[in-house]
């Protein structure tokens, strides 16, 4: 029995970078699982890479920065689906983070205008404008996933401001579902995963100390793999997910109810 029922259904991955993304962990189980992937990254270098990983996908160029890009590929899409003909999607991953680190860590207050919307456009807005040209080739029942982070209420000054960017990502889950509710019953959720060994992750000032902490802080001691958040991606891209809508599914083995754990105390204060 196919539980998740992904068979033949046909799905839109944003933001393959390399074999170590969640998105090429998603891409890889949705194949595993029985559905199609079309997959739209943001270079020629990427394209090379996602056609070595899965030379069986057809693979977009998209620099999300550029909205007229987005349209594009939405119609490149459309023609690859047959959408004239009633080809749609049946879901979307936007797996897409960006925030400029070259200067090194700043405190919040310090942080660039620049950046912050920088980072806004490519994290955020972006995922917005997809839902919104993409919405006339999604199944009318179709699920869109994002991906957060499992909280963005802990100040991690490393993390800077991507944490009020990624809350807003989460925001507009609410807001994208009940404007889409108008004219179909797509869902929009997001995953959100504790602290994942990714390349993006490494490009964070500080990010492997964390990362080690957060396998401290979890329950099982374990940290979080990145087939763990995609799996929960995979789930609410399925049918079994058809009543979850406007929610961030927080992955975090435990984390978030573990900061007094009896080992890092006696650590800290000893």
């Amino acid at each position: 029995m196919d539980f998740l029922n992904v068979t033949g259904k046909r799905y839109a991955v944003f933001g393959l970078a390399n074999k170590k993304s969640i998105a090429t962990a998603i891409t890889q189980t949705l194949i595993d699982q029985g559905g199609s992937v079309i997959l739209i990254v943001r270079s020629e270098e990427r394209r090379k890479t996602a056609r070595k990983l899965f030379p069986q996908c057809p693979v977009f160029l998209c620099d999300v920065e550029d909205e007229q890009q987005i349209a594009q590929v939405a119609a490149d899409v459309a023609q690859e689906i047959d959408a004239e003909n009633g080809g749609r999607l049946d879901g979307m991953v936007h797996s897409i983070a960006f925030a400029n680190y070259s200067e090194g860590l700043k405190p919040f207050h310090e942080t660039v205008k620049t950046d912050f919307l920088q980072a806004v456009d490519i994290s955020c807005f972006s995922f917005i404008s997809i839902a919104n040209h993409f919405k006339d080739i999604l199944a009318i029942d179709a699920s869109v996933v994002t991906i957060s982070i499992s909280t963005t209420r802990m100040a991690a000054l490393n993390y800077g401001y991507m944490a009020p960017i990624k809350a807003a990502l989460d925001s507009s889950l609410c807001f994208l579902s009940k404007s889409f509710s108008s004219f179909s019953r797509v869902r929009f959720n997001a995953v959100a995963p504790a602290l994942l060994k990714t390349s993006a992750s490494a490009g964070i000032p500080g990010y492997i100390d964390s990362y080690l902490f957060a396998e401290k802080a979890i329950l099982r001691k374990k940290a979080l793999t990145t087939q763990e958040a995609a799996d929960t991606a995979v789930f609410l891209l399925s049918d079994r997910s058809s009543g979850i809508t406007c929610q961030t599914v927080v992955v975090d083995g435990g984390m978030s109810v573990n900061y007094f754990d009896d080992d890092i105390i006696k650590k800290s204060v000893c």
